[in-house]
């Protein structure tokens, strides 16, 4: 299978799961960075300020290198872990699953936890529509409007994503371009005079 490619959800997804009066609600959110998922932590923190534990873990990126798991409060290893190995073990990336648990009065030990939690990331992974996605690099083209023909011709051959465009005497086009492709296509556009290439990021 290529390295560009990974899989994730495609929107926001919601499980659950009961045990001895507790009550465990689970959210998974594709994202892309650890911003995006502290702001979604902090979120969900305000508006379930009242349950006991909000326990969390993530996964970012194609190579699955990034990736994060926190217990909030719960023993060690018994949330946290149990969630990641739902991710890891549904090969997802790019995907926070937070699991919040309103406590019944009874304790669950450390077997009931782990349980608990993973049966609940569980859960809201098996409600969510899986994606497979490209990674992609997003380009800067610049050019002099009299080599549009020939930047339009390599475009409609290849068709990168197109996702700004500026047509004055000097152009600006900004492209996604899957990353194996991205070679072979900036060659191209390189072997037009008065065209300049610039990486800008990775999606």
């Amino acid at each position: 299978m290529s390295t560009d490619t990974y899989k994730t959800i495609a929107e926001i997804s919601e499980g659950a799961y009961k045990e001895k009066g507790s009550k465990f609600i689970a959210y998974a959110y594709p994202v892309n960075s650890e911003e995006e998922c502290k702001k979604i932590i902090t979120k969900l923190k305000k508006e379930y300020y009242d349950a006991r534990h909000h326990c969390y873990a993530y996964m970012l990126g194609a190579d699955k290198q990034n990736f994060r798991a926190n217990d909030d409060g719960e023993p060690s290893s018994t949330a946290g872990k149990p969630i990641l190995g739902q991710i890891l073990s549904n090969n997802l990336t790019n995907l926070l699953i937070v699991v919040i648990r309103y406590f019944g009065g009874t304790k669950l030990g450390v077997s009931g936890l782990i349980h608990a939690y993973k049966t609940a990331a569980a859960d809201t992974i098996g409600n969510a529509e899986i994606l497979d996605k490209t990674v992609n690099d997003i380009y800067e083209i610049k050019y002099d409007y009299l080599v549009m023909n020939d930047v339009m011709k390599i475009i409609k051959e290849d068709q990168p994503e197109q996702l700004t465009q500026d047509f004055n005497l000097n152009c600006t086009i900004t492209l996604s371009i899957r990353q194996s492709e991205v070679e072979r296509i900036i060659s191209k556009f390189n072997k037009i005079d008065s065209i300049k290439t610039k990486y800008l990021r990775t999606v």
